[in-house]
């Protein structure tokens, strides 16, 4: 019996949906179907290969090594396939007119400057126009096309498509200012730190999440400095100017490099992901399809190097 059929095809679709969203619950999500019913999808999947491919507890769900050279494999295949189907579409389908995008500035920093110049090359009729604004935005009354936003904050009557699984937030400060004022241990410590304070896109300060599920607290803290931009905000936590609060993601290097350090780790928080979002699927510009898939292959392409690092 053949290794790929109809359905083997649609499970290794599933699979690589779970990889990249670290989560049944998300995979489901995307795909339409239950966390149960993936769960026995990858069971069916597993025994077929004779392989484990998922190591899953009550909380995570993380590849195997195998699972990792697995899902790459996955997402170059998915991409070929791609490729061929808007090759045997005409280029007219990616030729069409402009789409305005509004994104927040931590999208645009993790996934649409790492995309652009792919989609450029890829889509090179499409004009992108990019709107950056943390502010929450009625894209139709304001004439985008479509945005990017956290999960948990796109309206329920937009068609919504995951681009990350689950996002990683941290408390983050250099290592000049835990030589000067100290490391904090414990939550309350906080309160005797210079704390960088995130302005949301509303001018609502953000008031820190801490941990995750029922162990979360919401801490209100101190600091002379209240910051909306991401960028301006990363300058003030490297150059030792106090604690900041931000997305793993954006400070992996700075971590490797042992410019920046986390504390406080037991109280890390664990967010929506980002999706992209517009109002109907009948209005979805063809060449969305394509940023989308960008996005998504760069985005788990740099997830499994990180597993592949650890």
């Amino acid at each position: 019996m053949p290794l790929l059929d109809r359905s083997t095809l649609a499970d290794l679709n599933a699979f690589s949906a779970i990889v990249r969203h670290r989560s049944l619950r998300g995979a489901a999500i995307e795909l339409g179907v239950t966390a149960s019913a993936l769960s026995h999808t990858i069971r069916r999947l597993e025994t077929r290969l004779n392989a484990k491919l998922l190591n899953r507890t009550t909380r995570s769900v993380a590849p195997t090594v195998l699972g990792i050279d697995l899902a790459r494999d996955l997402e170059t295949g998915f991409a070929l396939i791609d490729d061929a189907l808007r090759t045997a579409a005409g280029t007219q389908a990616e030729a069409l007119g402009e789409i305005r995008l509004n994104v927040p500035a931590d999208a645009a920093l993790l996934l649409l400057q790492p995309a652009l110049p792919a989609f450029t090359a890829k889509t090179p009729g499409t004009r992108l126009t990019v709107s950056v604004d943390n502010r929450p935005v009625d894209i139709v009354a304001e004439g985008f096309d479509a945005g990017i936003r956290y999960g948990d904050a796109v309206a329920q009557d937009m068609i919504a498509i995951p681009l990350t699984g689950a996002l990683r937030w941290v408390l983050a400060a250099s290592p000049d200012y835990l030589a000067r004022r100290g490391r904090p241990e414990s939550t309350e410590d906080l309160q005797r730190h210079q704390c960088i304070r995130l302005m949301l896109g509303n001018n609502a300060v953000y008031r820190w999440e801490l941990g995750d599920g029922a162990a979360m607290i919401r801490l209100d803290v101190p600091g002379m400095l209240t910051i909306n931009d991401t960028q301006t905000s990363l300058a003030a936590i490297r150059g030792g100017l106090g604690i900041g609060y931000v997305l793993e993601a954006l400070i992996e290097d700075d971590l490797r490099q042992g410019a920046l350090e986390i504390v406080l780790p037991a109280w890390s928080s664990l967010g929506a992901g980002f999706c992209l979002y517009y109002p109907s699927r009948r209005q979805s510009h063809p060449a969305l399809a394509r940023l989308i898939s960008i996005i998504r292959r760069q985005w788990n392409e740099r997830t499994l190097s990180k597993d592949q690092a650890a």
